[in-house]
């Protein structure tokens, strides 16, 4: 019953958001699902746990219209195949991305990333892969849960991550209105029907809640707190007033420890602020990137 629940490209791709973009990629052992759109520089968008490349609905084909957009399911995600427990890390799914993009032949000069995608960017930028000129982060998730919540969760999503039952319990739960309504509100935004619809898929799909489950066993953002003081591009940090998912406060300090950050802050939005307000977050882009000089933009 539950392999049935799954996500499955011949009876959900057609539907599902920019699928004409859409394309799989096998890159190393990850059977990648991935969105690539318009021509110019190539922008990277990476989305956060629990997601697909459906989070950039309103934003891909509009900043297609300047750049080559390049939109992948991280790994366990959406349509990507789930590799090793390394590959659902954050190195591992930097090196992972790495092996796509070199596989796509594409190298990303502007990377926007949400939540733990922001985290992934800056792990690639340090790491030397593509030629990262200014990231920019939505509502990113920089820093490990601290006190009691870091001691308890990392050990609970372990313990959850080796229970092969966890999965199908979990998407079971999760289809429930109550329960689906609750996570909703827990972001602190507000989506239409269509977007809601896309989640309601994902968190029914046992293979999808596995790996958002896995990736969070296996995440460890210790290394990158450390290093990203020495991020050598300009990382944008945008956080949205609403967020309830990660503290606004946190994108505060990281641009106060991060020489090369800087802050952006939205009086309105939640943590999925892109997807209620998509064309505004591409205004944003487009100003980041017209500043790092990787786009002119047109006279009026």
């Amino acid at each position: 019953m539950a392999a049935r629940r799954d996500l499955d490209w011949a009876r959900d791709g057609p539907d599902w958001p920019n699928s004409t973009h859409s394309r799989f990629v096998q890159a190393g052992r990850v059977r990648w699902h991935v969105q690539v759109a318009g021509e110019g520089p190539v922008v990277l968008l990476l989305h956060g746990t629990g997601a697909s490349t459906h989070t950039w609905a309103g934003m891909l084909e509009e900043l297609a219209k300047d750049f080559t957009v390049v939109a992948p399911d991280l790994p366990g995600h959406g349509f990507t195949s789930t590799p090793s427990l390394f590959g659902l890390s954050l190195p591992g799914m930097a090196h992972g991305l790495a092996r796509l993009l070199e596989a796509l032949a594409l190298v990303p000069v502007l990377g926007i990333g949400h939540s733990a995608g922001a985290a992934i960017l800056g792990r690639l930028a340090l790491d030397g892969t593509g030629g990262f000129r200014a990231l920019v982060s939505l509502n990113g998730a920089f820093v490990p849960f601290g006190g009691l919540a870091g001691r308890v969760f990392s050990p609970l999503a372990k313990l959850m991550a080796i229970n092969p039952f966890t999965p199908t319990l979990f998407a079971s739960r999760l289809s429930r209105p109550e329960a689906f309504e609750r996570l909703l509100r827990g972001t602190g935004s507000t989506l239409n029907a269509g977007g809601e619809a896309i989640y309601r898929r994902l968190v029914a799909s046992p293979r999808h809640v596995a790996g958002a489950i896995g990736m969070m066993a296996n995440w460890d953002l210790r290394a990158l707190e450390r290093e990203l003081p020495g991020l050598a591009v300009p990382l944008v940090l945008v956080a949205a007033a609403g967020d309830r998912t990660i503290p606004p406060r946190q994108a505060v300090d990281v641009a106060a420890r991060v020489p090369s950050g800087r802050l952006e802050q939205l009086p309105w939005g939640g943590h999925l602020c892109h997807e209620e307000r998509p064309l505004e977050i591409v205004e944003l882009v487009r100003r980041v990137a017209s500043e790092v000089g990787i786009f002119q933009p047109p006279r009026h």
